[in-house]
């Protein structure tokens, strides 16, 4: 087990850092794994990020805007972590890979699928010499399959695994991604249950284990009651840009001064809403009594709320609508959600007022009242090279 840096701060405590002393190697680039390295890391582990001589993770150059050399994203993504430099293609830096996660507990990777078993450092080879180890992998297309050696990316997952089908205004409209890396983020969760999982049961057993997944698998997931829909019915589902297929109003409406999301989720809030947009007779029209026969009847139920929707502000309309207890939120721009009272509130943010990293976000956990608060920025490349390959500060000082 590792020890966690004395030089970070940790103003959430110990209480909320559950993985303190966790050593987590981090064969990662890009996003799925360093997101799943970034959480483990928040949660209090020991993360050693190892990246490429040269330019290190290419995520570092995913930019402008850069602070200290390295993008914003690879800040966001690499909080908390050490950086390992390592030449795959060195003998003595891949057995000196070995020797460290011969000690570690945890092993994250997305590398090019089969890299890792050529260069000796695959699952099995990696269990075998350390049984303890649980051993996290990100593929492309999943482990089987006429395409699992293939690589793959966030926008090709959101495009094959049928997310972009569901995802922007419908018509004659060119495909739209969503506008974060939602399927490389969540294979990254999809690792962090796994590991948490993997390591519930070696508490138990004392073993550790394999944990796979995939950023196509991940895609089909986010699908899950879109292709339920499918087989019910045999329709697509298609795109309803800020609505919804089966929740009528659940959308975006266009105010006097800018954009409204209104969820009239269920039968009761709609009785609700048509007094606050004044026309309570809405919710008596058997067009729109019902959830069901609102989406049969959704083009003409919202071309009549957008119409009243524009006559007043955004402000208004909150102020109205959740008088009335209908549920709704303004559309804000990134620069307006730092400021808000709610974010302020909730102390999520992080690196705010250190030079030495951008105001970034924290964990959404909370553990017995704490939000985990590690304040370390990304590291710098290869900064902690020589303290975790000691052949390398052996070398460095002939």
């Amino acid at each position: 087990m590792a020890e966690r840096s004395a030089a970070e701060g940790t103003s959430g405590g110990d209480a909320a850092l559950p993985l303190t002393g966790l050593l987590v190697i981090e064969l990662g680039h890009s996003v799925a794994a360093p997101y799943a390295g970034l959480v483990l890391a928040e949660l209090g582990a020991e993360v050693v990020k190892i990246e490429k001589p040269g330019k290190g993770d290419d995520a570092r150059g995913w930019g402008p805007p850069f602070l200290n050399g390295a993008s914003a994203v690879f800040h966001a993504l690499n909080r908390n972590k050490r950086s390992v430099v390592a030449d795959l293609r060195d003998p003595k830096d891949i057995a000196a890979l070995k020797a460290l996660i011969a000690r570690a507990d945890v092993v994250i990777q997305n590398l090019r699928p089969g890299q890792a078993e050529a260069l000796g450092l695959g699952p099995k080879e990696m269990i075998a010499a350390n049984p303890r180890l649980i051993y996290a992998s990100i593929g492309a297309f999943g482990a089987a399959g006429p395409l699992k050696d293939q690589p793959g990316y966030d926008p090709l997952m959101q495009a094959m695994g049928g997310v972009m089908s569901v995802t922007g205004e419908p018509g004659n409209r060119p495909p739209v991604r969503v506008g974060t890396s939602i399927i490389d983020m969540g294979a990254g969760g999809w690792v962090v249950t796994g590991v948490l999982s993997a390591l519930i049961r070696r508490a138990t057993t004392g073993r550790g284990g394999e944990v796979f997944t995939s950023l196509y698998e991940t895609a089909l997931q986010w699908m899950l009651y879109h292709i339920a829909s499918h087989a019910a019915d045999g329709k697509e589902p298609g795109r309803h840009g800020s609505g919804a297929a089966t929740i009528v109003p659940y959308q975006a409406f266009e105010t006097a001064d800018g954009y409204l999301v209104v969820g009239a989720g269920n039968d009761n809030l709609f009785r609700k809403l048509a007094p606050v947009v004044g026309m309570p007779e809405l919710a008596e029209d058997p067009r729109y009594v019902t959830n069901a026969a609102r989406v049969e009847n959704r083009a003409s139920l919202i071309e009549t709320l957008s119409a009243v929707f524009r006559t007043r502000t955004r402000a208004a309309w909150i102020e109205a609508l959740r008088a009335a207890g209908v549920p709704c939120a303004p559309v804000q721009e990134v620069s307006e959600l730092a400021d808000h009272p709610q974010t302020r509130a909730l102390g999520i943010l992080r690196g705010e007022g250190d030079p030495r990293q951008l105001r970034t976000v924290g964990l959404p956990l909370l553990f017995d009242g704490a939000r985990p608060a590690r304040e370390a920025p990304a590291p710098a490349h290869g900064e902690a090279t020589a303290e975790f390959l000691p052949h390398k500060a052996a070398a460095a000082a002939k």
